[in-house]
């Protein structure tokens, strides 16, 4: 995605030699609000591999937002570097005063590379960053809701398939069982569904195995494909689901909390074709930016989780959208997403009186 032809608003470069601070900060749109989204931290190998992620990653923002029905915008920050050797306060610092200089437009939140204790740091310079530990009045850990509005998802298209929002007696198989999948997991073997998982680091199957030992784990994400099952739920890293992977999966749905889960766009209509109801990730991962946006009013976790219970309404719109115009739920889930940005966002043209 090339900077100059994006489409978006704003992109920001941030350097602090003295601090070894080097970021981008991508803006996609505020037409419905101020843009929300997290801030990355990782070794890309080159600017110009961070400023292609903070322009892809931005753009799903405003989709996810959008589709979640927040009155808020698309955004994303990168930050270049190891988050193991290279995090330090005087960074973490820096950057919050980058983001406190664009007076609002941009929302800052936790993302790879970073998490509350670093959102505590960076808003001791901003009044912009979210997504704080609770210690400080803030949500805590986001994947909590992330998990519960993918299980949302997931029982809106046990309905669109099988008449029934449960999953009991299916078989889901989760690829990745960090802290989003683990969460996921417990709400599946709570609603009776038999759970099959995997992961690189087999601590995380571990202790997930400690908690639910009926949960059966298989050696890697190939035999877990393979591994006959109802529903594949990708939760670890995106372009999980490419050629190969989607003519090899048994079951009838795809849905999981990874960002970016098609390998190409074209993978989408592959899914319809073989008959799999793929829910859309920026669809049903949206519960942890629910989380996060209700920090803004003062956190209450009943009120946060009451609003993520609404994906799974408006994952069945996606779902009616997509069979009607015979289409794939992902183009519905950009339609449904780009007509509430147009009608909405055209409303700030209404003048008010200050």
């Amino acid at each position: 995605m090339d900077v100059l032809t994006s489409g978006h608003e704003q992109v920001v470069f941030c350097t602090d030699p003295g601090s070894g601070l080097r970021a981008v900060i991508a803006i996609h749109s505020t037409a419905l609000g101020p843009a929300l989204g997290g801030t990355r931290f990782y070794p890309y190998a080159s600017e110009d591999a961070a400023v292609a992620d903070a322009l892809r990653l931005s753009r799903a923002m405003s989709y996810k937002n959008s589709l979640a029905g927040l009155d808020l915008g698309g955004g994303k920050a990168v930050i270049i570097g190891d988050p193991q050797t290279d995090k330090t306060e005087a960074l973490l610092r820096a950057y919050g005063r980058f983001v406190e200089s664009l007076g609002g437009r941009y929302l800052t939140a936790c993302d790879v590379g970073t998490y509350n204790a670093d959102l505590d740091v960076v808003a001791r310079e901003t009044r912009y960053a979210h997504g704080r530990s609770e210690a400080y009045g803030g949500c805590g850990d986001s994947s909590v809701l992330t998990a519960y509005g993918v299980f949302q998802g997931m029982r809106a298209a046990a309905q669109q398939c099988w008449g029934s929002p449960s999953l009991a007696g299916r078989t889901v198989a989760i690829a990745g069982v960090g802290k989003v999948g683990s969460w996921l997991a417990g709400h599946l073997v709570d609603d009776g569904a038999d759970v099959v998982v995997t992961d690189v680091d087999p601590a995380a199957v571990e202790r997930l195995q400690a908690r639910h030992p009926g949960v059966r784990a298989v050696a890697d994400t190939a035999a877990l494909v393979r591994t006959p099952h109802d529903v594949y739920a990708p939760c670890a890293l995106g372009g999980a689901l490419d050629e190969e992977t989607v003519s090899e999966l048994p079951g009838r749905i795809v849905c999981g909390g990874a960002n970016n889960q098609l390998a190409t766009p074209e993978i989408a209509d592959r899914l319809r074709e073989r008959g799999i109801l793929y829910a859309p990730d920026f669809l049903v991962n949206a519960g942890g930016v629910i989380q996060v946006e209700d920090e803004r009013h003062g956190f209450s976790f009943p009120r946060a989780q009451s609003k993520a219970s609404g994906i799974y309404d408006v994952a069945l719109r996606v779902f009616a959208l997509a069979e009607s115009d015979g289409i794939s739920p992902a183009v519905a889930a950009d339609r449904l997403a780009e007509e509430r940005i147009s009608s909405v966002g055209r409303l700030a043209t209404i003048r008010l009186p200050r």
